[in-house]
């Protein structure tokens, strides 16, 4: 189904030719600049080292958890117009029960902000980000940078990047965003998929593939081969959302007629141009994908690598449920514990809920096959529910129109607008310990709403839509659609009829008609930045919270769901930093914070230097910071508060064997954090309580020195050498550090021409 090839190869008419196997070709690095991805990441720099990336994006997306702190530090940092579109749309925060007037007051700040600074404004339930920037904004060629961690174009011919809030400010600013120049990957597709095989079932697949082992990591895949023919245009994007979930960096795929008529289809048929590999194009490793050999699969929790064939986990539930079982539940900390097996009754499978959703799921494409499965049937009275959300109001205006939503909602299903919420656990949540089966990006810990802090818990298990409403159509019990009988829709049935004039009505297009006259709205939980200090010669850090599990996700360092009320008032969000994993954080943390805050007045505490003492530190010269150690933190989500969240508390420091994503690294040098590295062989047997003090610090950053040796003193008060690596730094990057954050950096005058 699935095949990796961790070795280079040329791609030399249309055939994969292994490096070693290649005769007269360029060598790799020239040949290289024939893959579509480096035609276009060399079109945007505007750097001189081929080997450092310094990259101008063509536009920039962001949703309401984002926009208003990037448009709040852009501002701190001299924002006077911005300088490309900047779309920001408000499809996260649409429930406004939640938290009063919060969400709303957010989006009128966001309104405010496009009509002063020159934006485009997209209201609640007109479309997902993503699809949004999809029918608005990508081109082929072009390349995009969003505040979301699915931010992937590629199957339009265009390169998305998904990062943190820090990334788009410097962008705003009409900085550029650094990144080592990175391998590409050829995922090679051939053969076609069967009925009732999905792209969640392709993605799926590609995810389980290379996830684990980190095979894609911070890569860019490429799309070629046979099989891309015999994609549509939704199937492709489809897949394509979906390798954020590899780790990769961004992704790109050649480009036909098929993605001609879609630029046609969404009248921009100016942003079409044929985008292929050149002959001879060097790539440092292969994925090839048999798609007539990919079978309807499920990810069990908790992430999407998790996957088994549906017919695996239908032959031997018990056994599969109960290894599930066992990993969750060691994740969980002992809070909760999942139970499965409850979901097995009479030996099948069964489902309480079923969600078609977002950038992933809530494609036109999908939404009518799910119908045609469902057509004339029931998903019955019992305990499943169905509910599905179209990912824009053109798309829901089409299956209005064709009488799809007519056939769904005649089936039971509940139809929705468009809506993030149950992809980040702020809609639909289900019952405690019921398995919910959803056409969705991800299905990490506490996604689904969930709080195992209060003993709630709830599993999410990610399925294409087709296997989905086949389940549906079985009164939940777990069915892949390639098992049922059902008319496929016709030609005409899948050509979707884009209509937006809903857009031209309701979204407000202000780029390049900044007014600098209009006033930004403002709500009572919209707040600035605090204070952020800056870096001293030392630096001492408290180890706050350690983290031994194989990977930390985002949602884990600050939680997704109704925490995303609080994302304008960072004081208020910094309250649930970690609070589903290290509920002692923020207190702990706090603490640490009074400790600088007295030092920065001209105390040194009595603690701080009786700690100091012990290696001869000097309490004047010493940055105190707390830290947290996670063996691979970050995986997940771009969401900046991540690492924000910290910094507002007084973090100053993370230690690990290595960044998940680049993203969540990025995001802890653009709040002052500094990334620090030890090796993956090595224990770390140090815990909460104990202090990381790390002499010379500033100069060394500044210097760039990669490698030094901090001094563990712990609660018992030896003192043990830690090796520890800070590597990679750009020169923006150090400074960055240096001086306490992002916002400070600007302050101090750096990053303006």
């Amino acid at each position: 189904m699935v095949e990796v090839i961790q070795q280079g190869a040329y791609l030399v008419d249309g055939q994969i030719i292994p490096a070693g196997q290649a005769q007269g070709q360029p060598a790799p690095g020239e040949a290289r600049e024939k893959t579509i991805a480096y035609s276009i990441l060399r079109a945007h720099n505007k750097g001189t080292d081929p080997r450092k990336l310094r990259i101008r994006f063509d536009a920039l997306i962001s949703h309401d958890i984002t926009f208003v702190g990037i448009i709040q530090t852009a501002k701190a940092s001299g924002l006077k117009e911005f300088p490309i579109p900047y779309a920001m749309t408000n499809c996260h925060n649409s429930l406004c029960a939640v938290g009063g007037t919060i969400n709303e007051d957010d989006h009128a700040f966001g309104l405010s902000a496009a009509k002063k600074y020159g934006g485009i404004y997209v209201p609640a339930n007109q479309a997902v980000i993503h699809q949004y920037a999809r029918e608005r904004l990508a081109g082929c060629g072009k390349m995009i940078l969003g505040s979301d961690s699915h931010t992937r174009y590629g199957a339009y011919g265009c390169m998305g990047v998904g990062e943190g809030g820090g990334e788009l400010v410097k962008q705003l600013l009409d900085n550029t965003y650094d990144v080592a120049a990175p391998e590409v990957v050829l995922v090679y597709l051939e053969g076609k998929p069967r009925k009732g095989v999905g792209p969640q079932d392709v993605a799926i697949a590609l995810v389980a593939a290379t996830f684990p082992k980190g095979l894609v990591k911070n890569k860019v895949l490429e799309f070629v081969g046979p099989g891309v023919k015999e994609l549509s245009c939704d199937y492709r994007i489809g897949i394509d959302v979906m390798t954020t979930e590899t780790s990769c960096l961004s992704s790109i795929w050649e480009t036909d007629e098929t993605i001609q008529k879609y630029y046609e289809n969404v009248g921009r048929p100016g942003d079409f141009r044929e985008l292929k590999p050149g002959s001879g194009a060097y790539y440092d490793s292969v994925v090839k994908i048999d798609l007539s050999r990919v079978e309807c699969m499920i990810a069990l929790p908790f992430h999407p690598s998790i996957a088994y064939t549906v017919h695996e986990l239908q032959a031997n539930p018990e056994k599969i449920f109960a290894e599930v079982e066992a990993a969750c539940n060691k994740q969980l900390g002992g809070r909760v514990t999942m139970d499965l097996r409850r979901n097995i009754v009479d030996g099948k499978v069964t489902c309480e809920q079923g969600v078609i959703v977002g950038c992933s799921g809530g494609m036109y494409e999908n939404i009518v096959e799910a119908a045609h499965i469902l057509d004339g049937q029931s998903i019955g009275s019992g305990y499943f529910d169905m509910s599905v959300y179209p990912s824009s109001t053109p798309i829901s205006l089409a299956i209005t129109r064709n009488g799809v939503a007519a056939r769904l909602m005649e089936a039971g299903c509940v139809m929705k607008p468009a809506f993030c919420g149950p992809c980040f656990g702020a809609g639909d949540t289900p019952a405690n310990n019921a398995l919910s089966i959803r056409h969705a990006t991800r299905n990490f810990a506490n996604r689904e709403g969930s709080k195992p802090g209060s003993g709630q818990i709830s599993a999410v298990a990610l399925m294409d839509a087709r296997s989905i409403a086949a389940t549906a159509r079985s009164g939940g019990v777990l069915t892949a659609a390639t098992d049922i009988d059902y008319e496929l829709p016709t030609a005409g049935e899948l050509e979707y009829r884009y209509d937006g004039g809903v857009y031209a009505k309701r979204c407000y297009e202000g780029f390049g008609k900044a007014d600098p006259t209009v006033e930004l709205r403002y709500g009572p939980n919209i707040k600035d930045w605090p204070h952020m200090p800056r870096l001293e010669e030392d630096l001492l850090v408290k180890l706050c919270a350690v983290i031994h599990d194989s990977v930390t996700t985002t949602d884990e360092l600050i939680p997704s769901g109704e925490t995303s009320s609080y994302r304008s008032n960072p004081i208020g969000l910094s309250e649930f930093a970690l609070s589903r994993r290290v509920p002692e954080y923020v207190g702990r943390s706090k603490a640490v914070r009074a400790l600088e805050e007295a030092r920065e007045a001209g105390e040194i505490p009595a603690g701080v230097q009786e700690v100091l003492d012990r290696v001869g530190g000097d309490g004047r010269r010493t940055t105190v910071g707390s830290c947290v150690f996670a063996k691979r933190p970050g995986d997940g989500s771009a969401r900046e508060q991540a690492a924000s969240c910290q910094k507002v508390l007084g973090g100053f420091a993370n230690i690990c064997y290595e960044y998940a994503t680049k993203r969540y690294r990025s995001n802890c040098i653009n709040w002052g954090i500094v990334p620090f590295t030890m090796d993956a062989s090595e224990e770390f047997p140090y815990e909460e309580g104990d202090w990381v003090y790390i002499p010379g610090l500033k100069k060394a950053i500044a210097g760039g020195v990669e490698e030094m040796t901090a001094k563990v003193i712990r609660r018992d008060g030896s003192v043990h050498d830690l090796p520890l690596k800070c590597a990679g730094l750009t020169e923006d990057e150090k400074l960055i550090l240096q001086e306490g954050c992002l916002m400070n950096y600007y302050a101090a005058g750096y990053g303006r021409d």
